[in-house]
């Protein structure tokens, strides 16, 4: 699969995902553009599989990617068991208006 550049180096584009990812195992459920919602999609999925597996390499690949110990914790205590029996898909986009100063195209990403 081809990474999205998002106008960003690729240091900036990797730390931007990350805190994203964290920020949605967080609170759930995260507002952003349409661009950053489907470049995170796949990683948060990732991140949910590794989650399932829960073998202490995974717990530490999952905490090498997100930024906050208590993300980890709530993805392999919370998130992960929830979706045992389902495989793949385990995140949805909404897409909402466009952003009121510029006009970017919006989503809402959030757990289904």
């Amino acid at each position: 699969m081809r990474m999205r550049k998002l106008g960003r180096t690729a240091s900036h584009r990797r730390a931007l995902l990350r805190n994203q990812v964290t920020s949605l195992v967080l609170h759930g459920r995260i507002e952003t553009t349409e661009a950053k919602a489907k470049a995170i999609k796949p990683l948060a999925d990732k991140m949910v599989t590794l989650g399932k597996r829960g073998d202490l390499h995974a717990r530490r690949q999952a905490a090498a990617f997100l930024i906050q110990p208590e993300a980890v914790k709530r993805l392999f205590d919370e998130i992960a068991p929830k979706y045992e029996d389902r495989n793949g898909g385990y995140t949805r986009i909404i897409k909402t208006g466009p952003r009121r100063g510029d006009a970017a195209p919006m989503a809402i990403i959030e757990w289904v």
